[in-house]
């Protein structure tokens, strides 16, 4: 085997990352730099999710010494295989769009869980980011750092931080939830109310592309709108149904659901249970309201008691 094949990598999606990620692993076993692929398959995105970060995490992965265990996981947005992997210790799971994404999280982060969205991200440009991510080393220059050596205060972090970054588990070993991806992810986070959207609550996550963590209180609608961008979005836990105004279609969405819903589209929501979700978009946020609250709850009303009966 070539001195220079040191990676060992494992490999996982649900059913919308699916044939993304079998263009990552044939771009990965013809790759110079991979020593072996291993495909753990198609499963719900959570359960893909665990199955790679169990491997990257566990310290016997390793044939020898010479093989750096690494992941790629791939779901609709890339955001729920991101977080579930991040579950396991010594995983360091990033959501990448871009090579520059890439490169900033190898640099700074040691990111070794590569997460792709399926939906947004092509074949092509995911061999580019898993080119750069493969190719860039802990502490590298980056765009982050201006494409410049990091300066000595910064060097001195990275002297320490992988070490404390892998004891981070064990210090909080025993404390509530400390080991939830969810509750570690909201933990911190300051919501914003949806003002327009009674007992909506939301927190941007990054921008451009634009994801955000979104909360809704059982019994709160969403009135009739529209956005200027398609979006797609992940239910992280709860109960809610979503009418496509436009496309007469009607979902009922549950924990790990997954929804895109294209520009324009009118669309009303009820939410039977408190519910959280991940929402994805491309561009700056927007809404435009297609009837009133007591319309929405009227409609939504006469909806449910027809299927009733």
């Amino acid at each position: 085997m070539a001195a220079d094949r040191r990676f060992k990598i494992f490999t996982a999606a649900d059913g919308f990352g699916q044939a993304l990620k079998d263009a990552v692993v044939a771009h990965l076993r013809a790759h110079p730099a991979v020593a072996e692929v291993v495909d753990l398959g198609v499963d719900k995105y959570y359960a893909a999710a665990a199955a790679v970060a169990r491997h990257v995490s566990s310290p016997d992965s390793a044939p020898d010494d010479a093989h750096e265990i690494r992941g790629v996981v791939v779901c609709g947005t890339g955001a729920g295989v991101c977080i579930f992997a991040n579950k396991y210790p010594r995983v360091y799971a990033t959501h990448c769009a871009s090579p520059a994404d890439a490169v900033n999280t190898r640099s700074i982060n040691a990111c070794n869980v590569l997460a792709l969205s399926g939906s947004a991200t092509p074949p092509d440009a995911a061999a580019a980011i898993v080119d750069a991510w493969l190719a860039t080393p802990f502490r590298a220059p980056c765009p982050a750092s201006g494409d410049a050596p990091w300066p000595e205060d910064i060097q001195r972090f990275f002297d320490t931080a992988p070490d404390e970054m892998a004891a981070i588990p064990e210090a909080a070993e025993g404390a509530p939830d400390s080991s939830c991806a969810i509750c570690c992810l909201r933990s911190g986070m300051e919501f914003e109310p949806v003002g327009i959207m009674p007992g909506g609550e939301m927190r941007i996550v990054r921008e451009s592309p634009t994801s955000a963590y979104v909360r809704f209180k059982a019994g709160s609608v969403e009135p009739a709108h529209h956005h200027t961008f398609g979006h797609d979005l992940v239910v992280i836990k709860g109960k809610k149904k979503v009418w496509n105004l436009t496309k007469k279609e009607s979902y009922d969405l549950v924990d790990g659901d997954f929804l895109f819903t294209p520009a324009g589209d009118v669309h009303r929501v009820k939410y039977f249970e408190d519910t959280e979700f991940f929402i994805r978009w491309d561009g700056h946020w927007d809404i435009f309201l297609d009837e009133d609250l007591d319309t929405a709850h009227n409609a939504i009303d006469a909806e449910l008691a027809a299927a009733s009966k």
